[in-house]
Parts: structure tokens; sequence; C-alpha cells
């Protein structure tokens, strides 16, 4: 299936149905007074994450999605039916934005969250509910309000802990093989990888956290250059960036000083929050370079680079446990402080 991470849809919710003015007219009932019914409520359309769902495609094709109307209300009291709802299945990590004002509608970021879309209208009110003591002949009525209509950008981005950066052919998909059961595409070419890959490290029976693997950035993507920005927003959710730099490219003019640089120039004109998110540098294909240890302090030394690194061997699995454990156990220092408890005296520092 192709991998579509974006769409544009038309949502239409359903008008509600018009009341309507009755007179009850039965046999030796001269006097039975109004009884004309409400209309029924139009259907509502709304968006549900599924996670049995991994793609946008079916929004790429299916792009207008329109609710039934309400029934028109009737006499002898009888109410008209309300229309179904609509619920339309997206990919868990869907963003849906407003077209027209680029405002969020909704973040589908758990599986089963439910996000409406457009309301539908209600139902107009028949002359049953204008009787009164003065008014014993009502013959008011009112119609059913319009449903929503609205413009919707539906933007996928994944859900994962952790995200691999770097140039094409860095060796990004034969570490994703390396650390996890996911099988991305491997050649000696670049761009080898074309759509978001996923991975699930298991650390420990109870202990893991999924890997997303992203096309190769060059520089210049924010003009377009190779396959551009397109995918950097599935890195938006990580809480870590691992970003892969090959220390034995093919070509023997490649500066991995430079292109590394390039590579934080490049997250940083996208969006400055993700060029602020916590990147480790690992340095991949020690095993094909005699003196790795002095080529990386190199590097290190030429980016002035003060984070974490570490050298590995994607295609032996050298260590590459090692960048996983490592970074299991900071997404766990992160989740605990995300969710430390308040003290005592802080509560009540609050309540006071």
């Amino acid at each position: 299936m192709k991998f579509i991470d974006e769409a544009k849809i038309h949502v239409h919710a359903g008008n509600g149905g018009d009341g309507v003015a009755s007179f009850r007219r039965e046999k030796f009932v001269p006097r039975g007074g109004p009884d004309g019914g409400d209309g029924g409520r139009g259907g509502s359309i709304w968006a549900v994450a599924d996670r049995n769902v991994g793609t946008l495609i079916d929004y790429r094709y299916a792009r207008i999605h329109r609710a039934k109307n309400g029934e028109k209300g009737r006499g002898a009291d009888q109410y008209g039916h309300s229309a179904p709802d609509i619920e339309l299945r997206m990919p868990v990590g869907t963003i849906v934005r407003d077209a027209e004002s680029g405002e969020p509608v909704a973040d589908l970021d758990q599986d089963g969250m439910r996000a409406l879309l457009a309301k539908g209208g209600r139902g107009g009110i028949g002359n049953l509910h204008f009787k009164s003591s003065v008014n014993r002949s009502p013959r008011q009525f009112t119609r059913g309000e319009p449903g929503e209509n609205r413009v919707l950008a539906l933007e996928l981005r994944v859900l994962a802990d952790v995200g691999l950066l770097g140039l094409p052919n860095a060796g990004k998909s034969t570490f994703l093989r390396a650390v996890s059961a996911a099988r991305p595409k491997v050649a000696d070419y670049p761009f080898t990888t074309l759509d978001p890959s996923l991975g699930m490290v298991r650390i420990d029976h109870d202990a893991s956290f999924v890997v997303a693997d992203i096309p190769g950035l060059i520089e210049g993507a924010a003009e377009g250059a190779g396959l551009g920005h397109q995918f950097l927003r599935h890195l938006a959710r990580t809480e870590l960036l691992l970003h892969l730099v090959d220390i034995a490219p093919p070509d023997p003019q490649a500066d991995p000083a430079r292109d590394a640089r390039a590579i934080a120039e490049e997250l940083k004109k996208f969006d400055a929050g993700l060029h602020r998110k916590p990147r480790w540098l690992v340095f991949n294909k020690v095993d094909l370079v005699p003196d790795a240890d002095a080529r990386v302090r190199k590097i290190l030394l030429a980016l002035r680079w003060r984070g974490r690194w570490f050298q590995v061997s994607a295609i032996s699995g050298t260590g590459c446990r090692k960048v996983c454990a490592e970074a299991y156990g900071f997404l766990a220092k992160r989740r605990k402080r995300a969710v430390r408890p308040t003290r005592p005296r802080e509560r009540a520092a609050a309540h006071s």
C-alpha cells in the first residue's frame, strides 16, 4: 500500500429536518388542536483514531463526505428521524486542521479518540410547541438548521519515541534492522527509504520504545532538493533524535562534519522546535575504517560537539544495543519526570 501522509477533504454535515404545522383532524374531535412534530437532527461527521489504519490513502481519493439530512416532522405528534452520524477512521497520529485558517481541529494521538469535524443541524420545531392558553391554534413552526460545511487538511505524524536522522546511505535502515524486527529496504544506493518506517525496540520483556526511520536528508532540502522536508513532520512527536553520521562515505571528498552541520541547519529551517530536541550523534560504519577513533575525534572537534555520541557498526550490530539501552534510560527519566508526584508542601502551596 502506498504511504500517504497528507490529504484534503470536504465534510458536509446533514441539515436538520423542518418542523411542521399540523392540526388533529379526527371524527368526533372537532377541536383536536395542534399536533405538528419536530424535525430530526442532521447527521454529524466524526473522526476516530484507529490503530489498524496506517495511511491516509482512503482520503486521497474519497474527498467528499456528506451526512444525511434529518427527516421532516409529521402530524399526529410524530417527530422526524434523526440522521445517523458518519465516522471517518484515521491513523493514530493524524492532525486535522481547517484548510482555510490553518487552525487545529483535532490531534488524534490515542487509539479510539473521537473528534467532531462537522456538527449536524438541529431539527425545526413543530407547532405543537407553540400552543398556549391565548394561542389555541398556532400555525408557527421553524425550519431545520443547516449543518456545518468545512474543508479540512489531514496530516499524519507517526507516533515514535526516537527518530533516526541523517544523509542518504548513512545506515539508518540498517540500524533499524539491527535493533528491531522491522525490515526496511536496504541497498547500496541513495534514497532506498522512500516512506517512514517504524520499529519496536525491546530492551526487556516490559521495556520497549518505538523508533522512526525517515528518508535521508541532503543539503538544500528546504528548497526541495532530494525528497525535501515532506517527511520531517514525522519526527515532531519524538523525544530523542539519533543523528547517524557515516564516517566512511563512498565519496573521498565528502566531509562528515560539514554534512552533519548541514543536516542540523535543515532541521532549523524546517522547525526550530525540532532543532532544539535532544540529538545524539551515532557514528556508523566504524568497522570499515582502521583509524575509526581518530576520525571520530576529528569530527567531534570540527563540530565542537558537547553532546552524547556513540560508535556503531549497523551491519554487524556492534554498539547498537548500547545505544538503545542508553536511549531507553533517557526516555524513562523523561517520562518519570513528566509524571512526578506532587510533594505535600507543593500541594499545600497550591491550595493556599
